[in-house]
């Protein structure tokens, strides 16, 4: 795009409109005074004499034109008008040609030089309504603010351009900028408003009038660009409460649906008088009752933690915490037979919240034996150590690695399950609102811990959770990397 920095009438072309003039009129002076014993009538030396006049007029200016107008008519009086070699008219007609053409030649340097100012004037009006209409219609999406800086720079030819806003506490910050890193709060800085906590800032060239009044045009898009780029934010964040608030929902109407319909058609039926029900069916009753309620809490309590998750008001509270006391304490309500425990009392203390690490064993647990379709999960301690290279002291994590041999879950849907209502099986009616991951991942997060997702060798996914060791001392023989005895599939690293 142009670059519009330089003015119309810049002092460049005001020196290249006298050079031209100079050298036009001393050569039109040489070429035609020889010529003047030849015939050659004042009135036709004078209109040669406009020729250089109307150029210089055109390219340094008005100003430059009357000076040319001046010097032509003071050569032309100098070198053709009796008596030659003097400023003296002998005739009153040669008088009254002199004054004609110094009026001809003034009308003329003042109406090309108008002329030119309106030439540029439309084709500034030209480049701005095109600039401006680009802007207007570009879509409100990622990196609007920044394209239209970026029209900025282009036009105006600045090395740097940025929005800054001033906050509540009176403190100036970028929101976007573009081209070098520089120091906008320096004196050197073009400002313009943009709105009343807002102002646009450049480093470049000096502008002049008709560039400055762009700018603050464009100042006053940014600020609207901006403004509707907000906008557009919190209504894709409405959006996404939305879908959230659809799918929970949605997940309530029918996973929680499952259980109580449950619940409700046991106690119907104990409380039914015309039925007589032996021992066996009535434990088997109860036992429905009381599964069903369980579900119910689990949904309830998931659905409250994400809740807890996502307004950022989760209580943490670590401490050094004793890892196989929490195993054992989360597989109290194992969803089923076949978990096998490989985390030894001889692991290192880990700094966790006892409570949230235990919801996150069991939420783990119950997705792996869902996975592994009855087979055998297993879930596994490994304390892996690392030396300082300056302080050349001993510091580790410990690995909690729950392991199944299901399906496995593809790597470019792993990032995917930890969404909240994410389940890459929907298909299955089991009564999970998707939140078991979401949450295990948070709470984890929380305790400044990390949950890798790994391929466990022979088909199936590795989930490890890696907790830092409690500075309070280990638990066991800290120079342990693992449990005694261990066999099986080994843990996967975070």
């Amino acid at each position: 795009m142009t670059v519009l920095s330089v003015p119309p009438r810049s002092r460049v072309r005001a020196w290249i409109g006298a050079a031209l003039g100079i050298v036009g009129l001393v050569g039109l002076t040489l070429g035609l005074t020889p010529a003047r014993s030849g015939g050659l009538t004042l009135t036709s030396v004078a209109l040669l004499y406009l020729v250089p006049v109307v150029i210089v007029a055109g390219v340094g200016g008005v100003w430059i034109g009357l000076a040319a107008a001046a010097a032509s008519d003071a050569l032309l009086n100098w070198f053709f008008v009796p008596p030659l070699h003097t400023l003296a008219v002998e005739r009153r007609d040669n008088l009254i040609a002199l004054l004609v053409y110094v009026l001809v030649a003034v009308t003329v340097s003042v109406a090309v030089d108008l002329a030119a100012r309106q030439r540029a004037a439309a084709a500034r009006s030209g480049i701005e309504a095109q600039l401006l209409a680009r802007i207007s219609t570009e879509p409100v999406a990622g990196g609007s603010l920044a394209r239209l800086l970026g029209h900025v720079q282009t036009t105006f030819g600045m090395t740097s351009v940025a929005l800054l806003e001033t906050g509540s506490d009176g403190v100036e910050r970028v929101v976007e900028s573009i081209g070098v890193p520089v120091d906008f709060s320096s004196g050197n800085a073009l400002s313009a408003p943009a709105a009343p906590d807002l102002r646009l800032v450049a480093q470049g060239p000096e502008l002049f009038a008709e560039d400055r009044r762009l700018l603050g045009r464009l100042a006053a898009a940014a600020a609207r660009t901006l403004e509707a780029t907000r906008q557009a934010a919190q209504a894709a964040e409405l959006a996404e409460v939305d879908r959230v608030r659809t799918a929970i929902l949605a997940a309530v109407g029918h996973d929680l649906r499952t259980p109580l319909a449950s619940i409700k058609a046991a106690a119907s039926s104990l409380r039914a008088r015309d039925v007589a029900f032996s021992d066996d069916d009535r434990d088997e009753l109860l036992a429905t009752v009381e599964e069903s309620a369980d579900r119910l809490d689990d949904l309830v309590e998931n659905l409250l933690s994400m809740s807890r998750l996502q307004a950022g008001v989760l209580s943490v509270e670590l401490r050094p915490v004793a890892l196989d006391e929490v195993v054992a304490r989360a597989l109290l309500h194992a969803p089923g037979p076949g978990v096998r425990v490989l985390v030894g009392d001889d692991l290192p203390l880990v700094l966790a919240d006892p409570g949230l690490l235990e919801r996150v064993v069991a939420n783990l647990v119950s997705n792996a034996v869902r996975a592994a379709a009855g087979r055998e999960v297993t879930i596994q301690g490994t304390l892996r150590e690392e030396v300082g290279v300056s302080s050349g002291r001993t510091r580790g994590s410990v690995d909690v690695s729950v392991i199944d041999h299901g399906a496995g879950i593809p790597p470019a849907e792993r990032d995917r399950v930890f969404a909240p209502f994410q389940r890459l099986d929907d298909k299955r009616a089991d009564g999970g609102l998707g939140l078991g991951l979401a949450i295990a991942r948070g709470f984890t997060d929380a305790m400044g811990g990390t949950l890798t997702p790994t391929e466990t060798p022979g088909g199936g996914l590795t989930m490890t959770v890696s907790l830092p060791v409690s500075a309070a001392g280990p638990g066991g023989s800290a120079g342990a990397s693992g449990p005694s005895g261990v066999s099986g599939p080994s843990g996967a690293s975070a």
